[in-house]
């Protein structure tokens, strides 16, 4: 009922396409009807409209009420013919079973910023899913240094690369949330050597083996889920994860590094030089916006980075650069450090500026608080003022989700991105900028919903 109810006033939406040339159409009557009537004045005669009219209705209705007729039914007829207009526009260029809305809709999506999302884990399917409702152009470059749990398994049993965060990734970005979906995300508890493994993930394995190539296989799970936008593997090399610690001791694999007791100095591959694929190389190159996170700093964000060219092409991209720092510390990657240590981090490892914002959550979780200091885990410091110092622009909003873990709302998250993308591209379309344009550090950016 309340779908019925709202469908209509999404005609209002701005961008369709559709409301700009109605409004011309019906000027172009007016002024149509306006230049006859002009011509036949200028040749001495005239179509006498009124004098035709009031014959009609003068033996029907008294004249003090025409003026009040004819607004009625004026309005009545207007009411009527847009209507109409609108339900043939439906007949005329619906396709299937899609509504003409939704085609319209889908349209401004398809106008939308070229976004490239760089990261792994959950962080990055939550950026997804809420940038998905606002275009259609996304690239998300997704880590393959994932050695633990089912994806850990298919790679050391199938010689795969680790499909459990490209998995996400495409269940994130599916254009509705049907039973192929859920089919995806379903995981098997029992069953001799099925227990652990999700569908999602042997469904990749496979295609894998079918087309001989997991860049393939990824592009047919795309078509299968029809999603929006695409999922690229930051590389096709099969790559071990490595952390140095601030002892100097060494942690092979992705899914051993949280569990070391110590801060980590800094995170490298094995092999040292691993190539990227072309396409994330095109994809930086061609992209309005390149977005870091969130998600895990030492095994989500990194291992794109330290892959030859990307970091260096983020930094030389002329996209709008943001970095989407987490919510919470994670015990054995980041604890006690602050949004600053994030970037410094981020800078280090890189060796070049990968991003120019900073976008932090700026409202402490309410719930959930003890459980999670339970673990060592605590909200990320967002000390801006540091940022700022660096040469970067904070932005600061309310973007958490408390239920059963506190995590980045979708919704939220996509708007405040967008919203420093809009402002971005809006300096740099505009010929004198204000003197604070040009500061090296810029004040923080309240990018609240409220």
């Amino acid at each position: 009922m309340t779908r019925k109810l709202i469908a209509p006033l999404q005609w209002l939406l701005p961008g369709l396409g559709v409301k700009r040339w109605l409004f011309i159409a019906v000027v172009g009557i007016l002024l149509a009807i306006d230049g006859i009537g002009r011509w036949m004045l200028a040749e001495g005669s005239g179509l006498h409209w009124n004098e035709l009219i009031d014959g009609i209705v003068d033996d029907y209705f008294s004249p003090s009420y025409l003026a009040y007729i004819f607004v009625a039914l004026g309005t009545v007829l207007t009411w009527l013919g847009v209507r109409q207009w609108s339900r043939a526009l439906v007949r005329a260029v619906s396709r299937g079973d899609h509504r003409v809305l939704d085609s319209l809709l889908e349209r401004r999506r398809a106008q939308g910023y070229k976004i490239v999302a760089i990261g792994g884990g959950t962080g990055l399917s939550t950026l997804l899913r809420g940038l998905k409702h606002h275009t259609t152009n996304l690239t998300a470059v997704v880590t393959v240094s994932d050695d633990g749990g089912s994806s850990g398994r298919l790679q050391k049993e199938l010689g795969v690369l680790p499909p459990g965060d490209v998995r996400n990734c495409l269940v994130a970005l599916a254009d509705d949330e049907a039973l192929v979906t859920d089919l995806f995300r379903y995981r098997f508890e029992e069953g001799e050597g099925l227990t652990g493994h999700s569908f999602g993930n042997l469904f990749l394995a496979a295609m894998t083996g079918i087309t001989g190539n997991f860049d393939q296989a990824i592009k047919a799970s795309s078509h299968v889920l029809n999603i929006v936008g695409r999922v690229l593997p930051a590389t096709l090399s099969v790559v071990q994860l490595c952390a140095e610690l601030d002892d100097g001791s060494i942690v092979e694999g992705e899914s051993n590094i949280p569990h070391s007791k110590r801060p980590i100095r800094r995170v490298f591959f094995s092999p040292n030089l691993v190539e990227p694929l072309d396409e994330v190389i095109d994809a930086i190159r061609d992209a309005d916006a390149i977005v870091l996170g969130p998600g895990s700093l030492f095994t989500s964000i990194l291992p794109n980075l330290l892959i030859d060219r990307i970091a260096q092409e983020v930094a030389l991209a002329h996209a709008v650069k943001l970095y989407v720092c987490n919510v919470m510390t994670q015990p054995g990657e980041t604890e006690n450090m602050t949004a600053a240590d994030h970037v410094e981090a981020l800078f280090a490892h890189t060796g070049a500026r990968v991003c120019d914002y900073v976008v932090v959550n700026d409202r402490p979780p309410s719930k959930l608080l003890a459980s999670y200091a339970e673990e060592g885990q605590i909200p990320v410091v967002a000390d801006v003022d540091r940022i700022a110092a660096m040469g970067l622009t904070p932005v600061h909003a309310e973007m958490i989700s408390e239920t059963q873990t506190v995590r980045h709302d979708p919704q939220r998250l996509a708007e405040t991105v967008l919203g420093v993308i809009d402002r971005a591209v809006a300096e740099r379309a505009t010929f004198v900028k204000p003197a604070a344009a040009y500061a090296k550090a810029q004040q923080p950016i309240a990018a609240s919903r409220r």
